[in-house]
């Protein structure tokens, strides 16, 4: 059986929420009834697109423009911006497992793990970080020592439900079927909402279909 699904990044990034800008009426204006004018969607992404390009020193819009290109799948950009991020804030764990994630999407796992790593320097027990090495991990087949990394993740983080999520994910590759159910049933019963649990659900029934042919 080929792999059932590619490693998938644990994005516990934070909930960006851009307001839409807003036109203000001119209260002494007088009143003209007329049909009203449709509502155009505020493009979040291309107001921080403008406010970064005319700022790039700003750390809070390149953080956020960061993650939202992480959000749509734009790791190129993402990297470009966090790299930024970085620069001015060396020691902000968010940014270094973010531009992990990043560059892991682009392709390079090696350059991501040294970030993931920079954090855990840090933040030994940040259980997210630990999670996307040892995804990045066994990303490159790397699958030993990913796997004793996900275990000592869930022995010191008993609910970190991204390990085992990844967990499922080896076990699925491994042909331990059953296993890779139980972890991914873990992951629905400790986070139900978060994008983890979605992909869990699909795998299971996935593989749920699968076994019982």
């Amino acid at each position: 059986m080929k792999r059932l699904m590619m490693i998938l990044l644990c994005l516990s990034l934070a909930v960006l929420a851009v307001s839409p800008v807003r036109a203000q009426g001119n209260a002494s204006a007088p009143v003209v009834e007329k049909s009203p004018a449709p509502v155009v969607p505020v493009d979040s992404l291309a107001l921080l697109e403008k406010a970064v390009a005319k700022d790039s020193t700003k750390f809070d819009n390149l953080y956020k423009l960061g993650v939202m290109y992480l959000d749509r799948d734009k790791a190129d950009g993402a990297v470009r911006v966090l790299t930024k991020a970085h620069q001015l804030r060396p020691k902000d764990n968010r940014v270094s497992v973010n531009l992990g994630v990043a560059l892991d999407a682009s392709g390079k796992p090696v350059l991501a793990q040294t970030y993931y790593r920079e954090a855990l320097a840090a933040f030994p027990e940040d259980s997210v970080a630990l999670c996307r090495l040892a995804s990045s991990l066994y990303s490159q087949s790397k699958y030993a020592e990913a796997t004793a990394l996900l275990q000592e993740i869930i022995k010191k983080t008993p609910r970190a439900y991204c390990a085992y999520f990844t967990l499922g994910v080896a076990f699925a590759d491994a042909g331990i079927y059953k296993d890779a159910i139980r972890m991914w049933r873990k992951v629905v019963e400790i986070a139900p909402t978060s994008p983890e649990a979605i992909s869990a659900r699909e795998s299971i029934d996935v593989l749920e279909k699968f076994v019982s042919q």
